[in-house]
């Protein structure tokens, strides 16, 4: 049995697929089927039932994942152990981040850092927020950076310091563009561009404006911020989204911002940790980089606030 063997075996339990787990650790599907073809001769049973495309984990399989995981994040660990000896000299942090905070927040932050520590390896990866906590989950991720977190047993959240607020914005030749604020009532007159299902963005206002009884029709569901801040330049209607993500375009007077009056939409960005993983030194000294950054969201450029 060898690592690289319980390598494949979790990205095929993750992925549920042959051909992604291939792609995602970089092997050929033929060595990847070969792995797992050896792995399964030496425990003389079979992990996974194979029916055409559809691939699914046996109850040994189910068994084994459990030990597979640990022994990886076991390693990952002693690696960092080892790493650790020459104080931060040196070290690897990979670090997943939700859309709006991994384009719009953290590169600056990891720049800061970098220069701090130019010889920590630094990876950040991006997706929505609910794929960053499965993968912290599955011990893939050192830290994971989301925004209106609950969190899953396991885990624990660092650091909840970077705050954030939802924006309404609308295009600039809208009525409403040179409002400050308007009546959550009116909200159900216009309609409403959202984000994909697993989007803490989507997540995050679908409470607050449920919570405050406030109705909205949706007109479409994009899957990215960009997007929709293009489809509302287009007209295509209004949406929320991140102050980080569009103070650019409201300063340039590419999109008008405002907010609803009486109904602030604020969230923290959260740093979560799977607690079956030790917090390594690179991790450590990031979540101390942050605690001297932690602050309010940027405001509406002027002509956004009168």
């Amino acid at each position: 049995m060898t690592l690289r063997q319980l390598e494949v075996f979790l990205a095929i339990a993750r992925e549920k697929s042959f051909s992604l787990a291939a792609k995602r650790i970089h092997l050929s599907q033929p060595t990847a089927s070969e792995h797992m073809q050896e792995l399964e001769a030496e425990l003389g049973t079979t992990l996974f039932t194979r029916r055409g495309r559809a691939i699914a984990l046996t109850e040994a399989g189910r068994v084994f994942e459990t030990y597979a995981a640990r022994i990886m994040s076991d390693i990952a660990d002693a690696r960092q152990a080892v790493t650790e000896l020459d104080g931060l000299k040196r070290g690897s942090l990979l670090i997943g981040a939700s859309t709006t905070p991994g384009i719009y927040l953290l590169p600056g932050l990891i720049g800061q850092f970098r220069s701090r520590h130019p010889g920590i390896e630094l990876r950040l990866d991006i997706a929505n927020s609910r794929i960053i906590e499965e993968r912290v989950r599955a011990n893939e991720l050192d830290l994971g950076v989301v925004g209106g977190h609950e969190l899953a047993r396991g885990e624990s959240c660092l650091a909840a310091g970077l705050v954030d607020e939802l924006v309404l914005v609308v295009p600039p030749h809208h009525p409403w563009a040179r409002r400050r604020d308007i009546a959550p009532t009116v909200l159900a007159e216009q309609p409403l561009l959202v984000r994909e299902e697993g989007s803490a963005t989507r997540r995050v206002m679908e409470r607050s404006l449920a919570h405050a009884g406030v109705k909205y029709t949706v007109r479409m569901e994009l899957g990215h911020t960009e997007a929709i801040e293009q489809a509302v330049i287009a007209g295509l209607g209004v949406a929320f989204v991140s102050v980080y993500a569009v103070n650019g375009e409201v300063a340039t007077g590419r999109l008008a911002a405002l907010r609803l009056r009486g109904l602030p939409i604020r969230r923290h960005f959260h740093v979560i940790h799977n607690d079956g993983r030790a917090l390594g030194a690179s991790a450590r000294a990031f979540l101390q980089h942050l605690d001297t950054v932690r602050s309010k969201p940027p405001g509406l450029p002027p002509s956004q606030k009168g």
